[in-house]
């Protein structure tokens, strides 16, 4: 069981750290390199050394809490490293297992293992269907078990069990878990039923070879078992726990692996988020960082609950002895140090199902229940009637002084119950008094809506007479000008600073056209003479044609050979072509080859049409 330690900050509070095991595969000489042995052994079962690289008669040691030599089996490091902390996911509380460690150390065989020697997931699953047959049947809860199965290939989250989906999204509910929509949730009922859709899912995860590992993972795998327990009576209790099993891609140097190409990418790839993975060790463990850089990798965000988070973790990290890994190695044993001081704080993520309470019925729904149709037809006939008494223009007028009139009713009829030994002529006269206020408030009513509607008609009549009189009183139509009138033909009132005469007021300003557009035709539009009202003349024309035909050839050949022969300097050299792009078209003419027009560059990321002709015009 993961060890428990008591924050002492006032409140009890449970904790639990993450557990490391270090696991040393078997040293595996080749032929055509030395036999210097290896460079690394274990101590005891907990403690190892490694050869101190700045000076060779030193080593470094290391304490952690399993260690497991080169003849440990499987069972073994499932029994002392996995096995206690399983118990925790039927209790509704997340448990997360990871291998960690670079290329060819032996990750994907502790986590998978082989027919004869099974990893630490088949063990692990089949645990979990033996711990839930084990629990007794009085105890009153019904258990389900389910899993998904993605991987992480490229920064895109992929689904096993589904092989054609594409790239999933990461989102975070308001409880703060991590979910996956869209992502294959299949519910299991044995192991032999989680084989069935295990092994079929395990082939589609990617893997390629290297010089250093004949089937390198080239992606990281995360199995999800989530178990599901719910209470038989009431309340209806029902806990949920989660067990992910991580199987992480290995650190990767390009210069020993030969990667090139595709193979190269996805090194990076891999390499990028296991950086970010040790940026978040160091912030849990630097206990001052402002922001955990969860969200900076896809790893790291699906590994957030494993991480600080609320799961018991166990990081198996797996090294090789050569000397070839050396610094492989080392960087893991440091890691691996680094992350046992991660705390997390585990809790039961427990819901209550809410009772459904039964809604009483009022008397005339079990009626129209009993009878059938009918009362349906006179409900639908009442709020037909009530719509069209809503519509009327006397609605509004009627409700004001309904309530209180109403209220008057029923005291009324409540003094004719309770006074049957009274004198009845006198409650009948009150009736009478009533009625008679009713037919008055009435009359008032009629004679409001009358006085309502003969002031909308004045107020429209009164708006009609002011559109007809200011749509008659606009500008004058347009004429042409006389040549022979004597007042000068210049608008006035129009300032334009740049003419502005110092010999001339300032109400006297004229607005100066330019020459070019003053050119007289003899057959012009009546349209054509008219300004618009800014004083401003609409002539465009497109920048193209104000150019001459071989100068614009030669800058566009120019600019193609630019983009065909230059580097990425002559690239960034061009107008609106900065760093990023000048990549892109690099990249695009190693694929395409070279640009045969201007308008190739559309092709490229994040040159738009409306991008590509600001180009042109800058350049």
């Amino acid at each position: 069981m993961a060890q428990r330690l008591t924050v002492s900050d006032g409140v009890s509070k449970k904790t639990s750290r993450v557990r490391v095991a270090v696991r040393l595969r078997p040293y595996m000489s080749r032929q055509d390199e030395k036999d210097e042995g290896p460079c690394v052994r274990g101590l005891d079962s907990q403690n190892l050394e490694i050869i101190n690289w700045r000076n060779a008669t030193e080593t470094v040691k290391y304490h952690f809490d399993v260690f497991h030599g080169e003849q440990t089996t499987q069972q073994e490091v499932f029994l002392s490293s996995v096995k206690p902390i399983l118990p925790h996911i039927l209790n509704g509380q997340n448990a997360s297992v990871f291998a960690y460690g670079p290329t060819g150390a032996g990750k994907t065989h502790t986590m998978l293992g082989t027919a004869e020697q099974p990893g630490v997931i088949p063990r692990a699953v089949r645990e979990v269907f033996n711990l839930v047959s084990a629990k007794d049947e009085d105890e009153g809860w019904d258990y389900s078990i389910g899993m998904s199965y993605l991987e992480i290939y490229n920064e895109k989250v992929l689904d096993l069990l589904s092989p054609n989906s594409q790239d999933l999204p990461i989102r975070e509910n308001k409880d703060k878990n991590i979910l996956i929509p869209g992502l294959t949730h299949t519910a299991i009922s044995s192991f032999s039923d989680f084989d069935k859709h295990f092994i079929p899912a395990t082939l589609n995860r990617t893997t390629a070879s290297t010089k250093l590992n004949q089937r390198s993972s080239r992606s990281h795998a995360i199995l999800l078992i989530k178990v599901v327990r719910t209470q038989r009576a009431l309340p209806h209790r029902q806990q949920t726990g989660k067990l992910y099993l991580v199987d992480l891609a290995g650190s990767e140097d390009n210069r020993r692996t030969g990667n090139q190409g595709i193979r190269l990418k996805e090194s990076g790839a891999i390499n990028l988020s296991l950086f970010t993975l040790s940026k978040v060790v160091d912030a849990l463990n630097s206990g001052t960082a402002a922001r955990i850089p969860y969200r900076d990798s896809k790893l790291t965000r699906l590994l957030q609950d494993s991480l600080g988070g609320s799961a018991h973790s166990v990081m198996i990290t797996n090294i090789a002895p050569e000397y070839r890994y050396y610094f492989d190695t080392f960087s893991a044993l440091n890691f691996a140090a680094k992350s046992k001081l991660i705390v997390n704080k585990p809790f039961t993520r427990e819901t209550v199902a809410v009772p459904v309470l039964p809604v009483k019925r009022s008397r005339e729904e079990h009626e129209a229940v009993g009878s059938g149709a009918e009362p349906h037809k006179k409900k639908q006939k009442e709020e037909k009637k009530s719509e069209q008494d809503g519509s009327s223009p006397s609605a509004h007028y009627h409700s004001l002084s309904e309530p209180s009139v109403m209220e008057r009713l029923i005291a009324l009829e409540k003094l004719m119950m309770s006074c049957q030994d009274r004198n009845r002529q006198s409650v009948l006269k009150d009736v009478a008094q009533s009625r008679k206020e009713i037919q008055e408030l009435k009359e008032k009513q009629r004679e409001f809506e009358r006085k309502a509607t003969l002031l909308s008609q004045l107020a429209k009549e009164k708006s009609s007479s002011k559109d007809e009189a200011a749509f008659k009183n606009t500008l004058a139509p347009l004429q042409r000008k006389q040549p022979n009138v004597t007042k000068p033909n210049k608008q006035q009132a129009v300032v334009q600073p740049m003419q502005v005469s110092q010999l001339q007021p300032l109400q006297h300003l004229a607005v100066v056209r330019k020459q070019s557009v003053c050119v007289t035709k003899e057959k012009k539009k009546l349209s054509d003479l008219v300004e618009p009202p800014d004083g401003k003349e609409n002539v465009e024309s497109s920048w193209e044609s104000q150019l001459d035909k071989s100068v614009l050839n030669e800058s566009k050949q120019k600019i193609l050979h630019i983009l065909n022969t230059g580097c990425l300097k002559e690239l960034k050299g061009l107008q609106q072509i900065g760093d990023k792009k000048a990549k892109l078209i690099l990249g695009w003419r190693e694929i395409q080859g070279h640009f045969t027009k201007l308008e190739d560059l559309i092709n490229i990321e994040g040159m738009t049409q409306k991008r590509f002709s600001s180009f042109m015009k800058v350049n």
